[in-house]
C-alpha cells in the first residue's frame, strides 16, 4: 500500500512542473515569435510582397477600399497602398525604438556602472548631471530638441536616446553597486585586476540582463513617443511612412475613412504589447520569480 499510496505524490509534481515549464516557455516565445513576425514583415515583406511602393501613388487611386486589385487594405489619400506604408513605417519605428535603447544602453548603462564602481566625487559629479535631466519634464524637452533639430528620423533618434540615457544609468549605477560588495569583486580587486578589467569581464556580463529587460519595456515606450511626435510633424516627415504620421494623416478623414487610423493603430498597439509582454516575462525570469 505505501507504494502505492506514494505513486501519485511521486509523479505529479513532475507533470506540474513540466506544465510549469511549458507556461514559462511560451510566455517568453508568444511575444518574442511575434515580434520576429512582425520584424520580418516590415522589413522583409516588402521585397517579397506584391506591394506597391510607399509612396509616389496617384490621386486618381486614392481612398479606394480594402480588398482593390492591387491594393490589400485600399489607399490612402495620396493614393498610395496602406499595406505598403504600413510595413515601411513599421520598418522606420523599430529602427528608431532599436537605435534609441542601444544608445541609451550603451551610454547610460557605461555611465552607471562607472559611476557605481569608482564612487566619490566620479559618482556624485555624473548622478548630478543626470539629476538635472530626469528633473525636466523629458516629452516637453524631447518636442522642443526634436522642433530645434528639425524632422527627420536621425533627429528622433538623437532626441530621444539623449532622455533615455538617465534611466539607464541609474539601473546600472544600482545594480553596480550591488555587485561591488560581492566576494568575488573583492577578490578580484585583491589580485590587481585593473578597473577597466573589473568593469568588463565581471560588472558588464551581470548588469546586461536587467539592462536588456528594461529596453525591452522601453521599446514600446519609444515607439508611442516617436509616433506622437510624428503625429504631431516632429518626427518622421512625410511622405516618408511612419505609422504615427499616417495616424496624423488619417485623422484628417477619420470620419469616412477610419481604417487610415484603425490600421496604423493596429500596428503600433500589437508591437508595444509583445514588447511590454516580454519585456515583463524577461524581468521576472530574471529576478527569480
Amino acid at each position: 500500500m505505501a507504494v502505492v499510496e506514494a505513486g501519485p505524490v511521486l509523479v505529479e509534481p513532475d507533470g506540474a512542473r513540466r506544465t510549469g515549464n511549458l507556461a514559462r516557455n511560451l510566455e517568453v516565445a508568444l511575444p518574442a515569435g511575434g515580434l520576429v513576425l512582425i520584424a520580418a514583415a516590415c522589413f522583409l515583406g516588402p521585397l517579397v510582397l506584391p506591394v506597391p511602393p510607399p509612396v509616389g501613388g496617384s490621386v486618381l487611386d486614392s481612398y479606394l477600399d480594402a480588398g482593390s486589385p492591387g491594393h490589400l487594405l485600399g489607399t490612402d489619400p495620396n493614393g498610395n497602398d496602406i499595406l505598403s506604408r504600413i510595413l515601411h513605417g513599421g520598418r522606420s519605428s523599430l529602427v528608431v525604438a532599436v537605435a534609441v535603447n542601444v544608445l541609451g544602453l550603451l551610454v547610460g548603462g557605461t555611465l552607471g556602472a562607472l559611476s557605481g564602481y569608482v564612487g566619490g566625487a566620479v559618482d556624485t559629479v555624473i548622478m548630478r548631471v543626470l539629476d538635472v535631466l530626469i528633473a525636466f519634464p523629458s516629452l516637453v524637452l524631447t518636442l522642443a530638441v526634436a522642433q530645434s533639430l528639425g524632422a527627420s528620423q536621425t533627429n528622433t533618434i538623437l532626441a530621444l536616446a539623449f532622455f533615455s540615457i538617465p534611466a539607464f544609468a541609474r539601473i546600472s549605477r544600482a545594480a553596480t553597486l550591488r555587485l561591488r560588495e560581492l566576494p568575488f569583486m573583492a577578490a578580484a580587486r585583491l589580485a590587481g585586476t585593473p578597473g577597466w578589467r573589473v568593469l568588463l569581464r565581471h560588472i558588464a556580463p551581470n548588469i546586461t540582463p536587467q539592462l536588456i529587460t528594461f529596453g525591452m519595456l522601453g521599446m514600446g515606450i519609444v515607439m508611442v513617443i516617436e509616433g506622437a511626435l510624428s503625429f504631431l510633424g516632429l518626427g518622421i516627415p512625410l511622405p516618408a511612412p511612419s505609422w504615427g504620421n499616417m495616424i496624423s494623416q488619417g485623422q484628417q478623414s477619420l470620419s469616412a475613412t477610419p481604417m487610415l487610423v484603425v490600421w496604423p493603430c493596429a500596428a503600433l498597439f500589437v508591437t508595444v504589447l509583445a514588447f511590454n509582454l516580454l519585456g515583463e516575462t524577461l524581468r521576472a525570469r530574471w529576478s527569480g520569480r
